[in-house]
């Protein structure tokens, strides 16, 4: 078929490929749809040197075969790319069960014998590689974490894009060849992530190749955008700022030579792009037109046509295993040796089961192949943020005058993040959905702008196509691009409006499993952690109302991976400082940060919070009456983030006034998973530190930020799980005040005071009056925030200092 162009008339650069080229070309990449077809089916005979029998064939059959053929394509042209150019790339699968393909082509590069020796250059490797996919003790079927050069599993689609730009970011040199599937083109992630061209800068800036491999089907169904007409997909991407290079049709030849000539053009382009970009004295003052590639091929394109009758090539059927009674059905069995013959493995592999020469010479060499590439084992490239003292923006707390301080906990952080990006500047960035002001880290805009790839406006604030605040509504951007941005060698951070965090838990996960996975190779160097900031939490979100008020990430991050999964609550402005300097410094690991925004009472000075920080949690004596250190205090109050923290104190500040013989200790924890015991979780607490923070009997009243459900988990197989009671957000908020929402969910200090009684060892005087007060308390408050419409001027004053005794 002729190519046909893209619709706005301009001729595609001509093509160097000659016909010789052409034929090896085909003849490379026939040899990975063999090394692909085979994977999936084949545990033995990998070379076909004798007839196919059943034997040989693998009794369950997994993979996925429909995407295999283009993604080969795009892999063979890009080794013939950076051949030409000498242009680092980066290829990232969408269609993540492409994984075969991609196995193939690390295979036949070299790069996989060389990080796996057992998988040989020969016969023998051969037979390994194909007995090893989608089997016992082999490899996934996804473009995971073991296949050379890749950042992007593609189990969970929709990230392909957003992790093409993260990685892109402050990469000048780098081309990200994105392989977007269609099916995966219509979820949110996907359609959102066109978006990131508005955002690159190709002044400072890698490139994002999009490759839309438009195959037409999904798993049982049509895909939306294979079934639009070319001119309506020309305005859609138009509108996102793309001019789009058509390559389509099934005739081998044409699309070679097409896509060769679209890869060529799209290159050059953006080269272009660049070069003008970069000129000295130039300024980016808006968004270039960069160019992408619409693959329309069949899917399962060079297979089976038709089985058992039915057309298969070019349909759903094709998405998986096309022929799948291969062990059982002799005519299928035949159907598989015909098509695997039919791609000349005898001619594509030497005597010895090497890919011959020719066609070896094909692949780029060293750290140019694309399953080499370091972009994809950031950990080599990562080089440590040079970090200052994070001391310089403690706030001086006075240890005689603790909890009478009030500050807004995450504005120091926000200086510290401005010194990050000082003193990185092509290594850090912040990324935030539209929210760095509101969440009090607006000091990183005294350093550098919201980045915008688009014209000034005057009415703008701090908006450039030079800054590096990264801003977008959108928690799966932001998420996606730090993913790609770290997994690729650099640093950074994502904060984010606590429950809206929830809009990208999942990725949260499949990172996880992948850092997981990850420090189980040793080829993989460790890359820099996934630090999320919660701020705007559930308990300060009483101007919001109910929508902005939930803290399920928690619970989403608290069963994953021990190696990499870590949870941090610290109570003040301090301790905030000092877990974000140890997270920032960080390798392989997902840290959790919860910290409001909002003005809270501060409590540590800088060594006592870097001393907390390090032990995970700690007895803070001067908040409780425990005298006697030979016996068990009566009660133990914890506190487990800093809102919960704060009611703890007052409810010890009130067992001091009404009930002074009481022996109450005071515990705050601020790395939620030292609960876990230490064999399940490197940062648990050792049982003599559990012991000496909760004794081994004494009833604990914990007050959490999350689901009390959190906290019972991690307990699990300590000494008397069950006297720990704790209170913790129990799905009652609407707009209220901010002690109506320790009210509404049994958390406020009167609560926990009438719990403390309640679980004490012994009933002392003054109990009684002590509940009363509470209850009355409580019914004042009601009327009171009725009323006024704010809280208790004993709530709203009320400071640890104040209430000493």
């Amino acid at each position: 078929m002729k190519f046909p162009g893209p619709l706005s008339g301009r001729e595609l650069d001509e093509s160097a490929l000659n016909e010789t080229e052409l034929g090896r070309l085909i003849d490379y990449w026939n040899a990975a749809n063999y090394l692909t077809a085979a994977q999936i089916y084949l545990m033995d005979n990998p070379l076909l040197r004798r007839p196919l029998c059943r034997d040989d064939i693998k009794p369950r059959l997994l993979g996925h075969w429909g995407t295999s053929p283009a993604l080969n394509l795009v892999y063979a042209h890009l080794n013939r790319l950076v051949r030409r150019t000498g242009q680092d790339v980066l290829y990232v699968a969408g269609p993540g069960h492409g994984g075969p393909a991609l196995v193939a082509n690390t295979y036949l590069e070299g790069t996989y014998s060389e990080i796996y020796p057992g998988v040989s250059r020969d016969v023998a490797g051969l037979t390994r590689l194909v007995r090893q996919f989608s089997t016992p003790g082999g490899i996934p079927s996804h473009v995971s974490v073991p296949t050379p050069g890749s950042i992007h599993e593609g189990g969970e689609l929709g990230y392909a894009l957003v992790h093409a730009f993260g990685a892109a970011f402050d990469h000048p040199d780098l081309l990200v060849a994105a392989v977007v599937g269609d099916g995966e083109a219509e979820t949110g992630p996907l359609e959102g992530s066109w978006k990131g061209v508005d955002f690159l800068n190709p002044a400072r800036d890698g490139a994002v190749l999009p490759i839309l491999n438009l195959n037409e089907y999904k798993i049982a169904n049509p895909t939306v955008l294979g079934r639009l007409p070319r001119e309506r997909l020309n305005h859609l991407f138009a509108g996102h700022g793309y001019d789009v290079l058509w390559v389509e049709g099934d005739d081998v030849r044409e699309v070679h030579r097409a896509f060769d000539a679209a890869l060529t053009t799209a290159h050059t382009r953006i080269r272009d792009i660049q070069r003008t970009a970069r000129q000295p004295n130039r300024t980016v003052t808006e968004a270039p037109i960069w160019p992408m590639i619409v693959l329309r091929t069949p899917k399962g394109w060079t297979g089976p046509h038709e089985v058992d009758g039915v057309l298969v090539e070019g349909t759903f059927r094709a998405h998986q295993v096309p022929l799948a009674g291969v062990r059982d059905n002799p005519e299928h069995l035949a159907q598989l040796e015909t098509w695997l013959r039919s791609y000349g493995p005898e001619r594509l592999f030497d005597a010895d089961g090497r890919l011959v020469a020719e066609l070896a010479a094909l692949a780029p060499e060293g750290s140019a192949r694309l399953g080499a590439t370091s972009y994809a084992n950031g950990g080599v490239r990562t080089e440590p943020l040079r970090l200052r003292d994070w001391r310089a923006h403690a706030l001086e707390v006075d240890p005689a005058r603790r909890g009478s301080l009030v500050h807004e906990t995450t504005r120091p952080l926000g200086e510290l993040l401005a010194d990050v990006y000082r003193d990185n500047p092509t290594t850090f960035r912040v990324f935030s959905p539209d929210e760095l002001a509101s969440n009090r880290l607006g000091a990183i805009l005294d350093v550098t702008d919201r980045c915008l790839v688009a014209p000034a406006d005057p009415r703008d604030d701090r908006v450039s196509p030079d800054g590096r605040a990264m801003e977008v509504l959108s928690e799966h951007l932001c998420e996606g691009w730090l993913e790609g941005y770290t997994l690729t060698g650099r640093h950074g951070l994502f904060a984010t409006y606590e429950a809206f965090a929830m809009v990208s838990a999942s990725m949260v996960i499949q990172h996880t499993k992948w850092l997981q996975e990850a420090s189980r190779l040793e080829w993989r160097a460790p890359v820099p952690s996934l630090n999320v900031l919660l701020t705007s939490t559930c308990w300060r979100n009483d101007h919001n109302g109910f929508s902005h008020q939930g803290p399920g990430l928690i619970d989403t991050v608290v069963p994953l991976s021990p190696g990499v999964a870590r949870i941090w609550l610290p109570p003040d402005a301090n301790s905030l400082l000092s877990v974000a300097d140890h997270c920032l410094r960080s390798r392989d690991h997902v840290n959790l940060i919860v910290a409001d925004k909002q003005r809270h009472l501060q409590y540590l000075t800088a060594d006592e919070a870097d001393e907390h920080a390090a032990r995970g949690g700690s007895v803070w004596d001067w908040a409780g009456t425990e005298t006697d250190l030979d016996r068990e205090p009566d009660v133990v109050l914890a506190g487990i983030g800093d809102v919960p923290t704060l009611e703890i104190l007052a409810a010890a500040d009130l067992l001091r006034r009404y009930v002074p013989s009481l022996a109450v200790r005071v515990v705050n924890v601020m790395d939620l998973m030292a609960l876990l015991r230490s064999d399940l979780h490197p940062h648990g607490f050792s049982t003599p530190m559990f012991r000496a923070l909760f004794t081994d009997s004494t009833d604990v009243v914990v007050g959490f930020h999350g689901y009390s459900r959190a906290v019972h988990q991690l307990l699990h197989g300590r000494a008397n799980p069950q006297r720990f009671h704790v209170r913790g957000f129990t799905e009652q908020g609407t707009t209220t005040t901010p002690f109506d929402m320790v009210v509404r969910n049994g958390l406020s200090r009167y609560h926990l005071a009438q719990l403390a009684v309640e679980f004490a060892r012994t009933t002392r005087p003054g109990t009684d009056r002590l509940v009363s007060h509470c209850q009355d308390q409580l019914t004042r408050h009601h009327a009171y925030v009725t009323e006024h419409f704010e809280d208790l001027p004993e709530i709203r004053e009320w400071t640890w200092s104040g209430g000493d005794t």
